[in-house]
């Protein structure tokens, strides 16, 4: 039987996984917080991408042997895209090391790192290909939601309880990663700015938790049971406000905003809506243009020292890239100056780490797939025969958002279901005119 890329109201509440991709996905998404105590999400989110690639290959080679009991697989050009940006990606750092004489060592060490970051960016739009239903990740993400519901209370009391701010280093850390924030299981932490106190549940920093929190939100829109997706939805705001951060509560109300626009652009009513709000802008613009230029300085001002230091370390990283590696970038990261606080050069931002550490090489295999990524799902999500346009538009939206604001790549292994969600989306058949499937809910 074909993927089915949509799903009656009838769907029943005791949704459960019918093969072994959603399996994987099902578990690998419910069990967040039990695999989070043992400090084995990066672990999970890193190798899960594989499988799913394993279960792509075994299903090609089985409909080679009977392609009368298979369906045809048939790859989006666009995924084609985000595969060969990633395998370049591999190429760039390659590159980089040779230029800089890392060695052989270097080189598979970095490479492995590929292999658990760039790597996800392709796997997981691929995974869209398998028989994966939308239900069984909207449902699994709604159950984090309801997990997240359950543990916060608890957790926004430890501080008064005088308990420690990280419980404990998960043994797991000896497999390697970026730091110990991704094998540690925290309680809450003290912003070192400000001096407030945030949560970061599973994540390795308070603002990925917000990343996770606008992808899961997305996705929880989709759930076709009623109360799932208000404790889903409600789960994901929790989290986008728990983590203090700014850009998680600004993509929060703007991203669902903006796909909703996009989705309904054809229609009459939303054309003459806009030429009304095109004329009014006009007219406002001074006004508009001086409420957006003091948002920004008083977005900026929430926590100056964090803007100071992102702002640095990508002035650093765009000057090193261009004077020392402007073509293959320096293949690995660099620890920056006091004046950044020791972090790595090229983080806290993608393009600007995508140029310091893998050169302008890097940086095409990084914008060709998003730019017709972004070009395709508006196409789709405008065109009501579509069923998955605009919540994969969202995701790539929330994508670009994040870039300048995170590393994609050290948190694919948290956001991964996003982008099968994207990677379906991109692979969806145009639903045919004579047929009437029940809508899912507009986002």
């Amino acid at each position: 039987m074909g993927i089915k890329f949509w799903k009656r109201r009838s769907e029943p509440s005791d949704l459960q996984p019918e093969n072994w991709p959603e399996r994987l996905v099902w578990w690998s998404i419910v069990l967040t917080y039990p695999v989070w105590l043992t400090g084995g999400l990066y672990v999970v989110g890193s190798v899960l991408g594989w499988l799913l690639l394993g279960c792509l290959i075994v299903m090609i080679l089985a409909r080679m042997d009977h392609p009368d009991e298979y369906d045809e697989i048939v790859i989006s050009p666009v995924i084609w895209l985000w595969i060969i940006g990633m395998v370049f990606m591999e190429v760039a750092l390659i590159g980089g090391h040779v230029d800089f004489n890392l060695g052989t060592g270097m080189i598979i060490k970095s490479t492995i790192g590929w292999a658990k970051g760039w790597a996800g960016l392709a796997l997981y739009p691929l995974a869209g290909c398998l028989k994966i239903r939308t239900g069984i990740i909207s449902r699994a993400v709604c159950m984090v939601g309801l997990h997240t519901l359950i543990i916060v209370p608890f957790l926004l009391i430890t501080p008064s309880l005088h308990l420690p701010e990280i419980l404990y280093v998960s043994p797991l850390r000896a497999v390697g990663g970026p730091g110990d924030s991704f094998f540690d299981v925290p309680l809450y932490e003290i912003d070192h700015t400000t001096g407030d106190l945030r949560w970061r549940l599973f994540t390795p920093w308070g603002p990925a938790l917000g990343f996770v929190g606008n992808v899961y939100f997305m996705i929880c829109l989709q759930e076709e049971n009623r109360n799932w997706k208000i404790l889903g939805m409600a789960g994901a705001i929790v989290m986008c406000f728990i983590c203090k951060s700014r850009l998680a509560q600004v993509c929060i109300i703007l991203i669902p905003a903006v796909t909703t626009l996009i989705g309904r652009i054809r229609r009459p009513v939303t054309l003459i809506g806009l030429g009304m709000v095109s004329y009014l802008g006009g007219i406002l613009a001074p006004m508009l243009l001086t409420a957006a230029s003091n948002f920004w300085e008083d977005f900026k001002g929430a926590r100056a020292d964090s803007t100071r230091v992102r702002f640095a370390l990508k002035r650093i990283a765009y000057r090193r890239w261009e004077e020392e590696a402007p073509i293959w970038g320096h293949g690995i990261v660099e620890s920056g100056p006091h004046l950044v606080e020791f972090m790595p050069i090229g983080s806290h931002h993608t393009w600007a780490g995508v140029l310091f550490v893998k050169g302008i090489v890097g940086f095409f295999a990084l914008v060709v797939p998003m730019a017709a990524t972004i070009i395709d799902l508006i196409l789709r999500a405008s065109n009501p025969r579509y069923q998955l346009g605009k919540v994969g538009l969202s995701m790539i939206v929330i994508l670009l958002m994040y870039t300048f604001g995170e590393n994609l790549e050290i948190l694919v292994y948290l956001y991964w279901p996003g982008m099968i969600i994207m990677g379906m989306a991109l692979q969806e058949k145009k639903a045919p005119l004579s047929s009437s499937p029940a809508p899912l809910e507009s986002v």
